[in-house]
């Protein structure tokens, strides 16, 4: 179906798309605003995401990521980062979601000390989906959002709502609906450009920031570029300079490598970074992607208790207290079990147990994907951290290699674990090319992330059969059968009869989905984001 498209002044900012209801949103200024962000800042980007290649393609013909020996002094020297700001000294419980209007309130109101409101991977970035977000954020900082569902309920903000911390999509995702000078805009600069044009001043007022979530970052340079951007906006804006403040997700192996780096670079607005365990696992997938001998066995059997997911958060907690930052831990995906008590309990079992790990390691807070899991997180990180954060545990126990950070763990590929990769990529796909980006999938909150891992993950599996491979991880099933490309297109061909005479989300996008899995799944390379192919089959 093709898009109607409306042509907004000043040019050449061109909006693609039926804009007509978001007058008050695209005004001649916030547009001059996005288009100054992309004249000074996209070549850049475009650089940055050039020099990602170029690392991606060393590692592919045999070379390892290992810590930078032109930044030494960087790691070896002592510095600190900005004093945090009183709104973000207690962040022991975070929880995230989506730009909705409904899940917005619920997540302010849940009793978390910080909801970050996402406009990446638990968003499908269709034009009208990230339009309304960004309203319903204004909504939200002006403490008017409301909200009355089909059945008459109504929802306003609570007293004392969360914290508000924005995420942004990443640096490698365009936004094809903003065009500067003929070129689509970065979809960062989008998201990040109108919240702060229209929300920044209000925020600044009330010492509410404006903060942010940086997602998928590989290297420093790439944390410079973002500084840059919050510095040109806080000029631009006539707001204190150093107000803007970010928290970086450590959510790709090559990042990991670079903790200290990135913190320098955004020493003056960095406030912590965060575990973003299942991008993180994607990542070591992706990055690693021609290194035979470093499969991972199925997602269930990858916890943050292996050792290369231990030794990468103890490393993030200790280069963070030394600097003065905060060391966030990672997300618990689980959401409540109906009707089924014994399978309610054991999974909000897992979740105590993760998130007493967490505590216990020396995270300064915790995310949760539902609301229900705000009081479990809090009550444990109340009784183990009875300050406002734990600064002060600075992890001299911790010595990390290369070496510890690359290791992959031992494990299985089980029938139902291959299945369960199948049916996540594929119902996952479908709900986001159906305009839903955040799915629950078996008492799981699957979002882009998970996803990613359960489609890398057969991709590798598939493709390295019947090689010469680590022994660590079987690439057959415990009885001996094979794992070949005829099994994987059997399990996809019954998923998606299934999925197509189902009620799921994006149902009615099932073969698009099937038809996007099986072509991303039998290249001969692994595809860097499924996102990029899917956003072409957006309507």
């Amino acid at each position: 179906m093709a898009v109607p498209q409306e042509r907004l002044d000043p040019s050449p900012l061109t909006v693609h798309g039926n804009t007509a209801a978001y007058g008050s949103l695209l005004t001649p200024d916030a547009l001059a605003f996005l288009a100054e962000l992309h004249r000074r800042f996209d070549g850049r980007r475009r650089a940055l995401l050039a020099a990602r290649a170029e690392r991606q393609a060393a590692w592919d013909a045999g070379a390892l990521p290992d810590f930078r020996a032109d930044t030494r002094a960087i790691r070896e020297n002592a510095w600190q980062v900005a004093p945090v700001p009183a709104a973000l000294r207690d962040r022991r419980v975070e929880i995230t979601g989506p730009v909705e209007r409904k899940m917005i309130i619920n997540a302010l109101n849940s009793g978390a000390k910080v909801f970050m409101a996402d406009f990446e991977d638990s968003s499908t970035p269709t034009l009208a989906n990230q339009l309304d977000g960004q309203r319903n954020l204004i909504d939200a900082v002006a403490g008017t959002i409301a909200y009355r569902s089909p059945d008459g309920r109504n929802y306003k903000l609570a007293a004392n709502p969360a914290v508000l911390v924005v995420r942004p999509r990443g640096w490698h995702l365009p936004e094809r609906h903003f065009e500067v000078d003929g070129e689509p805009m970065a979809g960062a600069l989008v998201d990040f450009g109108l919240f702060v044009f229209h929300n920044a001043n209000a925020l600044q007022a009330r010492d509410r920031g404006p903060y942010f979530y940086l997602p998928k970052l590989e290297a420093m340079e790439e944390a410079t570029l973002w500084n840059d951007v919050m510095a040109h906006a806080e000029a631009e804006l006539g707001l204190p300079r150093g107000c803007m403040k970010a928290t970086v997700l450590i959510e790709t192996l090559p990042a990991a490598f670079q903790m200290d780096e990135i913190l320098h670079a955004l020493r003056e607005r960095v406030v912590g970074l965060n575990c973003g365990r299942w991008d993180y696992i994607f990542s070591y997938l992706k990055t690693l992607r021609c290194h035979r001998d470093r499969l991972l066995p199925e997602r269930g059997q990858v916890q943050m208790t292996v050792p290369f997911l231990k030794a990468y958060s103890e490393l993030l907690i200790k280069t963070c207290h030394r600097r003065g930052a905060f060391a966030m831990g990672g997300m618990a995906a689980q959401i409540p079990i109906k009707g089924d008590e014994a399978a309610n309990q054991a999974a909000l079992d897992k979740v105590r147990a993760d998130k007493l790990r967490e505590v216990q390691a020396g995270h300064d807070g915790t995310w949760v994907a539902h609301p229900a899991l705000v009081p479990i997180a809090m009550e444990i990180f109340d009784r183990h951290m009875p300050g406002p954060n734990q600064l002060d545990v600075m992890r001299g126990d911790v010595t990390v290699s290369r070496c510890q950070l690359l290791a992959a763990p031992c494990g299985t590929i089980t029938r139902a674990g291959f299945d369960n990769n199948v049916e996540v990529a594929l119902r996952y796909t479908a709900a986001w090319l159906d305009g839903l980006g955040c799915v629950p999938i078996h008492h799981l909150m699957e979002d882009a992330a998970t996803a990613e891992i359960a489609r890398a993950q057969l991709w590798q599996w598939l493709h390295y059969a019947g090689d010469t491979v680590s022994d660590c991880v079987p690439l057959e099933f415990p009885d001996g059968a094979p794992i070949d490309m005829a099994l994987f297109d059997q399990a996809l061909a019954a998923h998606t009869h299934r999925l197509r005479e189902s009620t799921h989300p994006g149902a009615h996008r099932a073969d698009d989905a099937a038809r996007l899995l099986a072509q991303l799944t039998h290249a001969d390379q692994l595809g860097s984001f499924l996102t990029l192919p899917a956003y072409a089959q957006l309507a």
